[in-house]
């Protein structure tokens, strides 16, 4: 039985033709099960993508047991979002995480998640993902919380104004203190 709270093994995301956009690979060293065994190399890392990807190309399921691993999978227009995690894990919690992750995103690139908006706002999505799994620990579920830490915030309202008054009065008031300033010499 597993306690402990280390649920995600990766993310990744892969376009319509199964190359890697982002993948992240979670094995911290104080992990209970001790350091990672598989998946430790990129070779490795490419070969269960390109594997993966082949059994879950066609958008017909969202769960899937794949090379030892549990892969819950969601399709969005041209990519796949995947996590994975080890098979004891509960399945419906992997995948209330990945659904959260996903309407967060949808939220803060204003429902264009395609392959082109993902990499122009990366930032974007790396903190949507630090906000929803951190270390391979899944720390929120709630995809407007997600959104709203990760938003930008917004520009100060207050306006100001600089018209000709203004930089007369600048002006004046430099020309004051710099004669003041002579005078004291």
């Amino acid at each position: 039985m597993n306690l402990s709270l280390y649920t995600i093994t990766a993310f990744i995301i892969l376009d319509n033709d199964g190359h890697r956009v982002l993948a992240k690979y979670y094995r911290p060293k104080s992990h209970p099960e001790g350091e990672p065994k598989t998946l430790l190399t990129l070779k490795d890392q490419k070969v269960f993508e390109k594997g993966l990807f082949a059994k879950t190309k066609k958008p017909t399921g969202d769960i899937i047991l794949y090379d030892g691993h549990l892969c819950v999978y969601k399709h969005s227009l041209d990519l796949i979002f995947y996590l994975v995690s080890s098979p004891e894990e509960n399945e419906l919690m992997i995948h209330y995480a990945l659904n959260a992750f996903s309407d967060a995103l949808h939220m803060l690139l204003r429902n264009q998640v395609e392959k082109r908006g993902v990499l122009e706002n990366l930032d974007l999505v790396l903190l949507c993902l630090d906000e929803t799994i951190d270390d391979g620990v899944i720390v929120e579920t709630d995809s407007t919380t997600i959104a709203s830490r990760v938003s930008r915030p917004k520009a100060d309202t207050t306006e100001i104004v600089i018209n000709e008054q203004t930089l007369l009065n600048a002006y004046q008031t430099v020309k004051e203190q710099m004669k003041q300033r002579i005078s004291q010499f």
